[in-house]
């Protein structure tokens, strides 16, 4: 009987604990897209703490009871649930979700969700960049962005953009936006012999740009974010097997556009025509028919290779690139190599509890550069004489020679091809940016996370440029130049803050930041000249020069149950470019936002996914591109010819330069209220923002009262500024199906700029023709830069009377009294519109951008225009002029205001087709290895009235520009 009991209650235990059994189960974790497994991955039994992780090779083991759900998840791939239903293997694989990637918008200290952002700012991500032969970072966000607006400086290869967001802010300072690379404030200056600071990034190293636009969203940043801020986060590796990816591509420069210049032909009958013309200078005229331009510029060739490899190297995600360019500019001996290599590191220790992000970026850049002076001289040196002269003293190059000394004529011009030739212009270039950013959320506070970010921004150039003793000059006494230079410039950067964060009840959700910043920067500059060696002057010059920001910054965000969002920034800057007693300046924001589509009575029904509306304000200063010390009083050494005798001896002299003790913050207000909105499943989606920024205590170079001080000119505050305007955003996705998508990304942007107040006019804006002629001006209640020119009087067809100017003050006197503001050179709307369309394996892009009511100063044919300008009263040598002079007759360039007339104010709206690219994707074209090919056109063509080569022309005064090549690029793109 005690037996049959015992057995009744070993089978009373042993039965349910045989049904509560648990299962074993495994299986691989893989991402869709490559196959390749994923360590790392966090495999949870669904409302258990019950769980595992993959290791290295994707593996993963878990007990399981039959019908638990298996939950899947790994950052930046969707989850999956797989329910158990006995299975002894589950494999999973995870696909990338990319709606998730496109929501994290990097910040200053910080990123936040889109859905969260209460600031003004566009997300620009590698996919949506602008593709083709790009070897500056800025190129790539060009017409992608509402109110941006990026203009190359030339053609040349490497050359910088100037970036304008929403306008210029101020009159004398740095206008550029701070550029952020993986939390570093880069130094824009650079150093000598570099052609753009934003060489240093590989294009294919940048995983997204964030443009911060308003003060609400810039203010953490201070004073360098007084024109916006472009944020560049790189590429960074993952926990997972290695991926390499390899891009090389092949592009053609070609000369599209010339100076409109009279032909040998032409030119033969101005000068046979000319009334001053006589034998001698008949015999001027040469047999040739030498098209100089096209000797300047020939056709260019680049390349561009990148390989690139991402993974997890013994437990650490890594990321580590080298690339290297080679391009040729179109002008002769022009030419940009850059080599480039990069490494990221983000271990973590701890469990997760300290992260560490280690960022190191290097380049090496060689450039020659083709002298622009080459330019000019083509488009004014006679058609009619030859390139070479096999009797020339000067290395066989054609010269123009003066009878009286056997030299060159001391006004002739230069031959263009010896320019190029015989003057040798390189330089070296090195920089290095490095970071180690270390975040450690504490133990004993989870919510607390504890950051360090300890970065280095260091340059230095060599450079020398060696001109030819062979070289044709009017100096009986040359025998060749030498100049040399070394730049170095070190920027350092310490961070530290904490960064709070917690959620109460599920919708009281708070983030708080709070830190301290130190940044400087230090410049030591050296150069030699031979030809002052020679001269007996100080031949040698030594500049070394530090600044210093020194800040305290705070942040708090604030989001009740997703709905309503609040963001307030406070920072306090201290620059020593500033005298003690206004050296810190204190700079705040605040931001609302609500989401509307969140609320209960929004009933979307999936047709509205986003609708938020936004509104901020806020302040930051300006003291970028302000010179150190001008509180301070500094000596200038003054040079060997000009010394001071003293009996039978000579002393070099020092003179104080000019200083402003009460120099103060530029500031910047910002008020601006934003709309942003996606509909229907995110095909359609966008924002709208209208903002008002003024500018008060304008730091301007203005003319002072003689003997108040110890120059002529100084800094000074003395004005406020405004831009406003409204900007406008629409992405749209009119087809998408499984084979086929279509999307198409427009933008337009008004802006309006103006100086409210300004004591008195400053001009600018100089101009070849005449003697320190200024074409532009800055007045009380007009557009900065606006042109300052007298108004041309036309005839019944049309055409301009020369010397006849508008008399618009009445009093018989054509004077500086009636000369007027006419335009100005920034565009009051500017527009991009892009469409990409994606069939099958095949994908096509066009890039274009308009620019409507910027005007231009034509230079180039305001000062060679006259028929006088032939045949120069020296008789010895002729001048080429441009074709402009066939239309208006003009003869007399003696008198300064034709120089002046409004006549060469020429309307410069275009509309460009920026970039066409075709590519086709070959999957799996070797195992696990996906190929595209693509072929690009850029600056493909350009509509406008203007007459000049480019309407698009930095600052609005057209004189000997590089003209931008037309570039067609093969390439390849390999990922395995």
């Amino acid at each position: 009987m005690k037996t049959t009991l015992n057995c009744l209650l070993f089978l009373f235990f042993i039965i349910p604990s045989f049904l509560m059994a648990q299962n074993r189960v495994s299986g691989t974790v893989t991402e869709q897209s490559s196959s390749l497994p994923l360590p790392g991955v966090n495999v949870l039994v669904k409302g258990t703490t019950q769980g595992t992780a993959t290791d290295f090779d994707g593996k993963y083991q878990i007990n399981i009871n039959n019908g638990d759900i298996l939950v899947f998840s790994y950052l930046g791939y969707i989850t999956q649930e797989i329910t158990y239903t006995g299975q002894s293997t589950i494999d999973v694989s995870l696909v990338e979700d990319a709606s998730q990637l496109d929501e994290v918008v990097v910040i200053g200290y910080g990123s936040v969700k889109k859905e969260d952002l209460t600031g003004a700012a566009d997300l620009v991500t590698s996919e949506d960049f602008n593709q083709g032969p790009i070897v500056s970072a800025q190129q790539l966000i060009s017409g992608k962005v509402a109110g941006v607006s990026v203009t190359s400086g030339s053609g040349a290869p490497g050359d910088g953009q100037e970036i304008r967001i929403r306008g210029n802010g101020s009159l004398s300072l740095n206008n550029n936006p701070l550029i952020v690379l993986d939390g570093i404030p880069l130094d824009s200056g650079g150093v000598g012999g570099s052609r753009n600071p934003l060489n240093l990034v590989n294009p294919n190293d940048i995983e997204s740009m964030v443009v911060l636009k308003d003060a609400s969203a810039t203010a953490i940043y201070g004073s360098r974010a007084a024109n916006g801020i472009i944020m560049i986060t790189t590429k960074k590796g993952k926990n997972n097997e290695f991926k390499f990816n390899v891009t090389s591509s092949t592009t053609v420069h070609t000369s599209v556009d010339r100076v409109d210049v009279l032909s040998a032909d032409q030119f033969r009958e101005v000068v046979t025509t000319h009334p001053n013309a006589n034998a001698n200078t008949l015999a001027l005229l040469g047999n040739a028919n030498t098209d100089w331009q096209e000797e300047i510029y020939a056709t260019g060739f680049g390349q561009d290779h990148t390989f690139s490899a991402l993974g997890s190297a013994f437990g650490v995600p890594m990321r580590a690139s080298l690339g290297y360019s080679d391009h040729d500019g179109i002008l002769k001996r022009d030419n940009f190599k850059r080599t480039t290599a990069s490494l990221n590191l983000t271990p973590t220790f701890l469990e997760d509890h300290i992260k560490l992000e280690l960022n190191a970026r290097g380049n090496y850049t060689e450039n020659l550069f083709g002298n622009r002076g080459a330019i000019g001289s083509a488009s004014t040196y006679a058609p009619t004489q030859p390139v070479y002269d096999p009797n020339s003293q000067f290395g066989g190059y054609f010269s123009w020679i003066d009878s009286a000394t056997g030299f060159q004529p001391s006004l002739a011009g230069t031959n263009p091809v010896a320019l190029l030739n015989l003057v040798d212009d390189e330089s070296e270039v090195r920089r290095f940016v490095g970071n180690a950013k270390v975040d450690y959320k504490l133990h004993f506070l989870n919510d607390l996370t504890a950051t360090v970010n300890v970065g280095i921004d260091k340059s230095n150039s060599h450079g020398r440029i060696i001109t030819s003793e062979l070289i044709p000059t009017a100096d009986q006494t040359w025998n060749g130049s030498r100049s040399t230079y070394n730049n170095e410039s070190t920027n350092k950067l310490f961070d530290a803050y904490l960064t709070y964060n917690k959620t109460l009840n599920d919708v009281h959700n708070l983030n708080a930041v709070a830190g301290y910043s130190y940044q400087s920067f230090e410049y030591d500059n050296y150069s030699y000249n031979s030809e002052d060696e020679e001269d007996g002057n100080d031949f040698e010059f030594y500049d070394s020069s530090k600044n210093v920001l020194l800040s305290y910054f705070g942040r708090l965000n604030y989001d009740f149950d997703g709905k309503y969002l609040v963001t307030a920034t406070l920072r306090a800057d201290a620059s020593s470019k500033l005298n003690p007693d206004d050296r810190w300046g204190y700079f705040p924001s605040v931001a609302l936002a609500w989401n509307i589509h969140k609320e209960d009575f929004i009933n979307s029904n999936g047709f509205l996914n986003e609708l938020k509306l936004r509104a901020g304000y806020g302040e930051v200063g300006n003291v970028n591109g302000l010179g150190d010390y001008g509180f301070l009083t500094r000596y200038t050494v003054s040079q060997s010819s000009a010394n001071y005798q003293f009996g039978n001896s000579f002393y070099q002299t020092y003179r104080p330069d000019p200083i402003n003790e009460d120099l103060r913050w530029e500031i910047g207000n910002t008020l601006n209220i934003g709309l942003d909105y996606a509909l229907l499943d995110n095909r359609i989606s966008g924002s709208v923002n209208a903002y008002l920024k003024k500018t008060k205590d304008l730091i301007a170079f203005v003319s002072i009262d003689p003997f108040t001080n110890f120059g002529s000119s100084i800094n000074k505050n003395i004005g406020d500024m405004e831009n406003k305007g409204i900007e406008f955003a629409l992405n749209l996705t009119p087809i998408k199906t499984d084979d086929f998508e279509w999307n198409i990304n427009y933008n337009v942007a008004f802006n309006d700029n103006e100086i409210i107040s300004l004591p008195s006019d400053i001009e600018t804006g100089g101009i070849s023709g005449g003697v320190g002629n200024n074409v532009q001006l800055h007045r009380e209640g007009e557009s900065p830069y606006s042109f300052y020119v007298f108004q041309q009087v036309y005839d019944t067809d049309g055409n301009p009377i020369e010397g006849a100017f508008v008399d618009r003050n009445g009093d018989n006197v054509i004077n500086d009294a009636d000369k007027y503001l006419y335009k100005d050179p920034y565009a009051d709307i500017i527009m991009g519109l892009n469409t990409n369309i994606s069939y099958k394996n095949w994908d096509l892009a066009v890039v274009t951008r308009a620019n409507i009511g910027n005007y231009a100063y034509n230079n180039v044919a305001s000062g060679n225009s006259y028929l006088n300008g032939v045949i120069p009263t020296t008789n010895n040598f002729l001048w080429n002029i441009h074709s402009d002079y066939l239309s208006t007759g003009f003869e007399n360039q003696s008198d300064e205001k034709n120089f002046l007339s409004s006549h060469w104010i020429q309307e410069a709206s275009f509309f460009k087709i920026d970039n066409i690219t075709l590519g086709y994707t070959i999957n799996n074209a070797i195992k696990d290895a996906n190929i595209r090919l693509y072929g690009s056109m850029q600056n493909v063509a350009t509509i406008t009235d203007y007459d000049g080569i480019d309407p698009e022309i930095n600052g609005g005064i057209d004189n000997g520009f590089y003209p931008r090549p037309q570039s067609f690029t093969f390439g390849v793109n390999i990922d395995f």
